[in-house]
């Protein structure tokens, strides 16, 4: 079913996208805020949707196909717009940057291993990556609006996240290669 709940919940993590943009482009402390909660939502619903369609058995090939969509382009739209504030600027750009190549190298492995028939599971690192990466990014989202220490607790995040995200993209990676190496079939079959 293409309506179920969980893939209700990942369209409204895209939907919610540019109401975090907007709202963190006015120019209201309390807009900050608004942004950073919205956000914040949105980042849960991606626990929730998973939750709901294990538990419902409401997995579905649409809900697989966009799930990991809609967390790239949240993440990667904060991080533009933070890129854009001048939020993150200078060497802090390079920590946007790794999330974001890897995000994209993540997504090339995944659809490449998918021809082979290969998953290519999410590992206990990358969650914790992942939940580190969202809370850095609210915290930089609210920043000065609600503490320069949140805003300066946002950057060492961010950089933690970068590492974890090194981490977890070569272990993907390392994974990938593996079967890259190996020889296709050849006309017979056989390798």
């Amino acid at each position: 079913m293409l309506f179920n709940l969980p893939n209700v919940l990942t369209l409204s993590r895209i939907l919610a996208i540019p109401l975090v943009v907007a709202c963190f482009w006015l120019d209201r402390s309390w807009a900050q805020w608004l942004s950073m909660i919205l956000f914040v939502i949105a980042a849960v619903t991606d626990w929730f949707d998973g939750y709901f369609a294990r538990r419902y058995h409401q997995i579905s090939r649409f809900g697989r196909f966009l799930d990991p969509i809609a967390d790239k382009l949240l993440v990667a739209a904060a991080l533009v717009m933070l890129v854009d504030s001048g939020t993150l600027q200078g060497l802090n750009v390079l920590a946007a940057l790794i999330i974001l190549a890897r995000e994209i190298l993540v997504s090339g492995l995944r659809e490449f291993l998918a021809e082979l028939r290969v998953g290519l599971p999410v590992s206990a690192l990358a969650k914790w990556k992942t939940g580190v990466q969202m809370v850095a990014i609210a915290a930089l989202l609210v920043g000065d609006a609600a503490s320069p220490r949140v805003a300066e607790a946002g950057i060492a995040l961010i950089w933690i996240a970068a590492m974890l995200t090194l981490a977890t993209g070569y272990d993907y990676l390392r994974t990938g290669l593996r079967h890259m190496a190996e020889d296709p079939p050849g006309p017979g079959g056989s390798k």
